[in-house]
């Protein structure tokens, strides 16, 4: 395994049934829910996509999407069957990593740094086909050296259906430089996008020093929330009071005029 990347280009290069998520832009990603039969329907044409093709149609798909590819990122397929590529994928992390390198501890061993990576942040990684979801997760957290366990996160694919923006959970075997041939070099119709697993969170997966972490950065939360509910009631309190002032000297002027 070979790569190469930089923190500037975002460029590295790695070449050696899923729980499936449906989102819409209309709902700013959260869950739909579950039953509806546009999901339903979703959920059938996704497991009605083509998983393999023969060597002579992925030959075709590659010289078809080199064609429409405009940012000169091609597929080349090797004499053995197996083509790389490049895809690109967004960082939507929400919750600090852990960096190695960080500084000395007790015993001179090194000590983590938990810090928030920039969200939106795209990445590009020259895989080849036979590269898994899990291996692109591995070296995206690789290339900043992040030391959390992979199993934290999990990789998703957007893509775009009927004027509406789905988000799908991929499963650890699949392989992304195949779904990028099939659905062809345009990101709006599909993109990767890496996150923190949803649901239940792994808090076992965690070291001591990030749930520390996490427990600083609720209670950093949790100041800002008690200081803008205060404003915001203090803010309520002084148009009040304003009021009954202004309603106070209205009173009196009509008062002293009656009289």
């Amino acid at each position: 395994m070979t790569w190469n990347s930089t923190m500037s280009s975002g460029y590295s290069s790695l070449e050696e049934d899923s729980e499936e998520y449906f989102f819409t832009a209309r709902t700013s990603f959260f869950k739909k829910p579950s039953g509806k039969v546009t999901v339903n329907k979703d959920v059938e044409k996704e497991r009605e996509l083509r998983t393999e093709f023969s060597r002579e149609e992925i030959r075709q798909k590659i010289e078809q999407y080199n064609t429409l590819t405009k940012d000169h990122l091609k597929m080349t397929l090797n004499p053995t069957g197996v083509y790389t590529g490049f895809i690109k994928v967004q960082m939507d992390l929400r919750r600090p990593v852990t960096v190695r390198g960080g500084q000395r501890g007790a015993g001179g061993a090194l000590v983590g740094e938990a810090f928030y990576l920039p969200r939106g942040v795209t990445n590009t990684l020259h895989i080849s086909s036979n590269n898994t979801v899990r291996q692109v997760i591995v070296a995206l957290l690789s290339k900043f050296t992040v030391a959390d366990n992979p199993a934290k996160y999990a990789l998703y694919k957007r893509y775009r259906r009927e004027e509406q923006v789905y988000v799908c959970k991929l499963a650890d075997g699949e392989q992304p430089l195949f779904l990028r041939l099939v659905a062809g070099p345009d990101a709006d119709t599909l993109s990767f996008v890496l996150r923190e697993q949803s649901g239940e969170v792994m808090w076992d997966a965690f070291s001591i020093p990030e749930l520390r972490n996490f427990l600083r950065i609720l209670d950093k939360e949790e100041d800002e929330q008690r200081e803008a509910v205060i404003r915001r009631y203090n803010s309520y309190r002084q148009r009040l009071q304003d009021a009954l002032l202004e309603r106070s000297r209205i009173v009196s002027i009509l008062t002293k005029r009656g009289m």
